[in-house]
């Protein structure tokens, strides 16, 4: 039975330590002489609706690592949904190819894709979550903290589709996640209702905060996003107004502790949700979480394609 990887709340606890597990393995036989090639004569095909650097070179250098192929595909050449449909994409493809990775804009796209492909579909970014980077983040928390459990990371910002994955994600490895944001850009009830409901029972808490100030204190791990993500230029001028109380900058991160870590997805809009001296700070581990999408998504690719 084949299956997909769209969303980290589809996963149990086990299945996220599992792949977690498994990226730490890749990672350090890769940086040992190279990977073997578990997935040769593999083909992934990419899907982009939004351009990305790290989505697009990460999937395709792991590919290559492990001994397969990828290509892209772009927006022009899809027009997903409107040139052809969604289902006839997706059973073509499945025709031609192992595996098929999206970057949509409106997540029932990628939902779709994975209910008519018979190939494994991978969410490379929907409008409601990004699971590849969240478990990159995890990832990298577990790196430089030598745990997951008990970490207490607060994500300042917008409640946007990162912050779903790492409520999620936290929720499933018992850490204490707090959301920072404007009153009008809270994460949605339901979001935060999934993601308590899964806490529950991992020992986990999660919060949400108007005051950045009182969110910080005692974090382990700090973590912002753009204020506008792609798709929401119209708002750009209002957002510019409305959140720089959140912006992580020396004086918050002094306020948070004195052993913090600083985490940002990219792309950076340096001087709005992050200031240079902090992004490029000893604190930071931005360009480690950068390195850790490869790696990840290794584990991805593996534990979807092995045996197939």
């Amino acid at each position: 039975m084949k299956r997909d990887f769209l969303c980290l709340a589809d996963l149990t606890p086990e299945q996220l330590e599992a792949l977690l597990d498994l990226a730490i393995t890749l990672k350090k036989e890769y940086r040992l002489g190279g990977n073997r090639p578990l997935l040769a004569n593999k083909a992934l095909a990419m899907i982009f609706q939004k351009p990305s650097l790290r989505t697009r070179v990460s999937f395709e250098m792991a590919m290559e690592h492990l001994g397969g192929h990828a290509f892209y595909l772009s927006p022009d050449e899809i027009k997903l949904g409107e040139r052809e449909s969604i289902p006839d994409v997706a059973r073509v493809l499945s025709r031609y190819v192992n595996a098929i990775m999206a970057r949509v804009f409106a997540h029932e796209h990628v939902v779709a894709l994975a209910r008519w492909a018979t190939v494994p579909v991978i969410n490379g970014l929907s409008d409601y979550n990004h699971p590849c980077q969240g478990l990159a983040d995890l990832l990298t928390i577990a790196e430089k903290l030598g745990r997951l459990r008990g970490v207490r990371l607060t994500y300042l910002g917008d409640a946007n589709n990162v912050l779903t994955s790492l409520l999620f994600g936290g929720a499933l490895t018992g850490m204490h996640i707090r959301a920072a944001t404007p009153k009008d850009y809270a994460p949605s009830a339901q979001v935060l209702a999934q993601a308590r409901a899964i806490a529950e029972k991992t020992g986990a808490t999660i919060e949400w905060f108007e005051d950045p100030h009182e969110a910080v204190r005692g974090s382990d791990v700090l973590y912002t996003d753009t204020w506008t993500s792609m798709g929401q230029e119209a708002e750009a001028a209002r957002r510019r107004q409305v959140f720089p109380p959140y912006q992580i900058n020396a004086a918050l991160l002094r306020e948070a502790g004195t052993y913090v870590g600083v985490m940002h997805c990219l792309p950076a809009h340096r001087g709005e949700e992050i200031t240079d001296e902090v992004a490029d700070g000893p604190q930071s581990w931005i360009f480690d979480q950068a390195e850790n999408r490869l790696h990840a998504q290794k584990a991805i690719l593996v534990d979807l394609l092995r045996g197939q």
